[in-house]
């Protein structure tokens, strides 16, 4: 007995199902908010320590703020390159991409994966392929909030 046409195509749906079901990640909400929340805490934990040495050494906050950020940068983008910290922010998810060592990472690693390709047409073209796009919404989205600031000072509201 042959099956018909309709009945062929439910089978491969069902099958098709049963694929992308085994092949589907399974992702712990709870894994991943606490991987996060440890990661997360642990960079601001580390920051705030290089702070409080640079206050220690007798630096002024705004010059110790500026050197706790030049030291995350670093320590992120060296990381980046010793091909740690892709494996933090996998472990780590949101925890690690947020901070400051999150953008320096989206900088660092398509500079490092196209540098093959040269310095022009792999590194010049392609380092702010991730961080592009967040350069750009933040510029334009921080350009209309100051609009908004200026035109509603300018009225006497704020």
């Amino acid at each position: 007995m042959e099956m018909s046409q309709e009945e062929q195509k439910k089978k491969k749906e069902k099958q098709y199902e049963k694929y992308v079901k085994k092949k589907t990640p399974v992702h712990s909400l709870a894994k991943n908010m606490w991987g996060a929340f440890i990661s997360g805490g642990l960079i601001c934990t580390l920051g705030q320590g290089i702070l409080n040495i640079c206050e220690w050494m007798g630096m002024d906050k705004e010059t110790g703020s500026a050197w706790t950020s030049l030291t995350l940068v670093f320590l992120s983008v060296l990381f980046t390159g010793l091909n740690i910290y892709p494996k933090l922010a996998k472990w780590g998810g949101a925890g690690t991409l947020v901070p400051i060592t999150g953008f320096a990472n989206s900088v660092a690693a398509p500079a490092i994966e196209y540098q093959k390709e040269g310095q022009v047409f792999g590194i010049g073209c392609k380092i702010f392929t991730i961080a592009g796009p967040v350069i750009l919404y933040g510029i334009l989205v921080s350009s209309f909030l100051g609009l908004i600031y200026y035109f509603l000072h300018m009225w006497g509201i704020v």
